[in-house]
């Protein structure tokens, strides 16, 4: 069966939504603390589509329902609308629609907080190297070909400093969205990889942090971790690269989105590491999703549709006719 781009772009976008809504099951519980509250694992949703997650019943900030995406993908969806709109990648655009994201803006998620109280879409953020960038970059690789280097750092760039004005925040986008980019390009998961790195280590040496370089060092210390293993498994994986800071989340995410060749696979196996999964399922199954289209859980993304109403085959039409 041929696999148009059309299909990678539809592809990379379920598996984002998909990875996020089900790695939000376990995100922030240490390894342990996900197989207290699923004995069996992690196999999809677990339990009702629209019910509240366990622990999250009586949540003073928010009762995550199962099924739910979270900011990553609302992010995502918002930078998006930017491209489709401005039909270029500006960060005044993207920091418009991110004034219209609803989803994680408190206090405890500094980045995102700071600039809502700004509320100045052209603000620009001087520090925060965390991974929200990161989540959300997917239509900047969506937009432009691999080929256009220059255009997907910049793109990165401007879709990150809105919130994330660090080194190795926009590093770590730069990564993803050539990754994503490369992908949907059909290059082979070695040529993703190589991409990813090459970006990373670009935008780090462009946009300087007070720190050494980093990312790209991360990205292949991680994947030679995960080539060691006989069998991909979620204890060896979180004691070996545990998801909860920047020079492990993406660059696990990447080394999944390498090593496996199924996004309902990887999404699974991130959320039962742990840490920041939904993250690693979101930006492994966005990948995965555009390397291998078919492999996304068709079931678990009409769930994600039903409870969240996307509509991300519109979205992803819209972005197939920009495609550069």
């Amino acid at each position: 069966m041929t696999v148009t781009v059309a299909d990678r772009i539809l592809g990379c976008l379920k598996g984002i939504a998909t990875g996020d809504a089900i790695g939000k099951q376990t995100e922030m519980l240490s390894h342990e603390d996900v197989l207290h509250w699923y004995p069996h694992g992690i196999r999809g949703f677990e339990g009702a589509p629209g019910s509240v997650i366990p622990r999250y019943v009586g949540n003073a900030k928010h009762e995550w329902r199962i099924g739910e995406t979270t900011d990553d993908t609302e992010m995502t969806v918002a930078v998006a609308r930017a491209i489709l709109t401005d039909r270029n990648v500006s960060h005044v655009s993207v920091g418009r629609e991110l004034l219209r994201c609803t989803k994680c803006v408190h206090p405890g998620l500094q980045s995102l907080w700071e600039f809502h109280q700004a509320g100045d879409p052209a603000r620009i953020a001087r520090n925060h190297d965390g991974c929200g960038a990161a989540i959300r970059v997917a239509p900047v690789g969506i937009f432009y070909t691999s080929h256009r280097a220059e255009e997907l750092l910049n793109g990165a760039r401007e879709a990150s400093v809105s919130t994330h004005g660090g080194s190795l925040a926009i590093a770590a986008a730069a990564a993803t969205a050539a990754a994503v980019s490369a992908a949907i390009d059909g290059a082979s998961p070695h040529e993703v990889l190589e991409l990813a790195e090459r970006a990373a280590a670009e935008a780090e040496r462009r946009w300087r942090g007070p720190t050494a370089p980093a990312l790209a060092d991360a990205v292949r210390t991680v994947l030679h971790n995960l080539r060691r293993l006989p069998a991909l498994q979620a204890a060896e994986i979180a004691a070996l690269c545990f998801p909860n800071q920047p020079l492990t989340i993406v660059p696990l995410a990447l080394g999944l989105a390498t090593v496996m060749q199924s996004a309902e696979e990887a999404i699974l196996l991130a959320a039962n590491i742990g840490g920041d999964s939904d993250s690693v399922a979101s930006i492994a199954g966005g990948i995965l999703g555009a390397v291998y289209p078919i492999t996304v859980n068709d079931h678990s993304y009409t769930v994600v549709e039903r409870v969240n109403d996307h509509d991300l085959v519109a979205v992803a039409n819209e972005m197939a006719q920009l495609r550069h």
